[in-house]
């Protein structure tokens, strides 16, 4: 069984090419994932739900290809369920030469444009035609609001359903933006220009640069790929194309970004490329409107040919040497660094397997190219399949001196480090590292904390961190992955009780030298006072 998509589209001609331009070995392992993406998931919904236009393709009976635009309000092409989705068949220029086709041939191909944030989405299907009098509730379900549509006259229902779909590379798309992004965009920009007219005039805007970061490692854009509707790869090459420096897996990039609030800061992503190319380095960003801005401004900003100025990578997660078994565990997004443990132990020839949850399979990436490098080694836990990941089941297969690496949030870390513990096996067999930061939940209080040297007092919401807060402030505080791993952004508490998070600090820096990691720890009180 494989992918639904590269069953219809890659037909024998098409695979003859691929074979002929070196490009079939990349696509083979499509052919034998249980991923048949013949359903759509949570991301897809919410993609189509967003937009406001798409362009479908018809057959003639006479063999010609005709695509037509089709546009309306947002969510006007509607999902009736996760196998079918429907719009309303408003009456056009009278020429039903999409309508026509389809008497002949029910084949569609519809492709859905984010130029904004350069994602695609094509899905193939089959439609059907339901004239509107022949099923009023059914126009009714997919009819928009008359405010939004106008006066226009509904003349049929035009039901898809879903036979494959897949996300498209963003590469080559030009991002474009409606009226509404745009103002939404540039709003802070025109508060700022306000500001500034205001306290000097004259002073104009300085337009947004292309490159980002003060660090000594010059970084180009080289590609992108959209992994899933929400998961970008970005290709970084040396910007003046010397061999970069070599890294062992696990290794990590620090990364500049400018907030919404035009803050230029740094976010740390891990390298998910395999350790043993020198030509460039791939980090795999989730795109989270719910983060802190980081993701949001990656999406957004960085584009082909933007130069990205940052740090040595740094290693705060490596493998150990030796010829001990390995047990790769990844949730979500967190994979990123676990993929380039595999390809480094399948390099070394050592043996190990990998553990893969995901809540559908719609949202994990890499997962074509894990099953090349890991093969029948490869476990993957899909939500949607009713799958869930069983640490203590892991374990109980796992060679004896195996060691363990986790990579994923802190449930599966806390679940699978609890596992390993309550069977006795040593701590130094036992790696983990979350893929975001622990300290932002719902529970947390919020904290104000007064800078020791520079006598700010700087309240902390309870969605912020402090290090955020302290960075809004305006205080420089160094920091590196905001997980609480490395303990670059430690500092000395001159008063108030901190609550540790953080799994880099010692018993005796937080007893005996008053450390914490403002990346993740907060206070058991009200306050804080930090030697900043």
């Amino acid at each position: 069984m494989g992918r639904a998509y590269s069953d219809i589209a890659f037909t024998p001609a098409v695979r003859a090419m691929q074979t002929r331009m070196g490009t079939r070995s990349a696509y083979a392992a499509l052919d034998r994932t249980s991923d048949r993406r013949d359903a759509l998931t949570a991301d897809e919904i919410e993609f189509i739900h967003e937009r406001d236009t798409f362009y479908q393709a018809t057959v003639s009976e006479s063999g010609w290809p005709y695509v037509q635009h089709r546009g309306g309000p947002a969510g006007f092409l509607k999902v009736l369920d996760a196998k079918t989705i429907g719009y309303a068949d408003f009456r056009g220029n009278v020429q039903y030469i999409s309508v026509g086709n389809l008497q002949g041939n029910d084949r569609v191909s519809i492709l859905l444009m984010d130029y904004a944030n350069q994602r695609r989405l094509k899905i193939l299907g089959r439609a059907r035609l339901v004239e509107a009098k022949a099923d009023p509730a059914l126009i009714a379900r997919l009819q928009m609001p008359s405010e939004l549509t106008g006066n226009a006259h509904v003349e049929r229902a035009v039901i898809i359903s879903v036979e494959g779909y897949d996300w498209n590379c963003p590469q080559h798309i030009a991002p474009r933006f409606t009226k509404a992004e745009i103002e939404e965009g540039t709003a802070p920009l025109r508060a700022e220009i306000e500001r500034l007219a205001r306290a000097r005039a004259g002073t104009v805007a300085v337009p947004l640069a292309t490159e980002l970061g003060h660090g000594s490692l010059a970084l180009r854009v080289s590609g992108m790929r959209q992994l899933t509707a929400n998961i970008r790869a970005y290709e970084l090459r040396a910007a003046d194309g010397a061999e970069l420096s070599a890294v062992r897996a696990g290794a990590a990039l620090d990364v500049p970004v400018r907030l919404k609030s035009g803050v230029q800061t740094t976010r740390r992503y891990s390298i998910a490329s395999d350790p043993g190319r020198r030509d460039h380095y791939e980090i795999a960003v989730l795109r989270d409107q719910e983060g802190s801005g980081g993701s949001v401004a990656v999406h957004s900003d960085f584009q082909l040919g933007t130069t990205l100025r940052c740090a040595e990578p740094a290693n705060d997660f490596a493998l150990h040497a030796g010829d001990r078994p390995v047990v790769l565990i990844a949730g979500g997004i967190g994979i990123t660094p676990i993929k380039a443990m595999a390809h480094q132990l399948r390099s070394e020839g050592r043996k190990f397997e990998l553990h893969y949850a995901v809540r559908s399979l719609g949202q994990a990436a890499y997962l074509a190219e894990l099953d090349q490098v890991v093969g029948a080694d490869l476990h993957v836990y899909a939500g949607d399949q009713r799958q869930r990941f069983d640490a203590a089941r892991t374990l109980a297969i796992a060679a004896v001196d195996a060691e363990f690496y986790v990579c994923g949030p802190q449930r599966l870390i806390d679940a699978v480090v609890a596992t390993c513990r309550a069977a006795d096996v040593a701590e130094d067999r036992i790696r983990f590292e979350r893929f975001s930061s622990a300290a932002v939940s719902e529970a947390n209080r919020p904290v104000t904390v007064t800078l020791h040297r520079s006598g700010k007092r700087v309240p902390v919401a309870p969605e912020q961190t402090i290090l955020d807060a302290v960075e809004a402030a305006g205080v420089p505080v160094a920091f590196g992955c905001r997980s609480g791993a490395c303990g670059t952004c430690k500092v000395k508490v001159l008063g108030g009780a901190p609550e540790h998070r953080d799994t880099a600090l010692t018993d005796d820096q937080r007893s005996r030298e008053g450390l914490m990691c403002i990346c993740v720890s907060r206070a058991a009180g009200a306050d804080l006072m930090l030697d900043l």
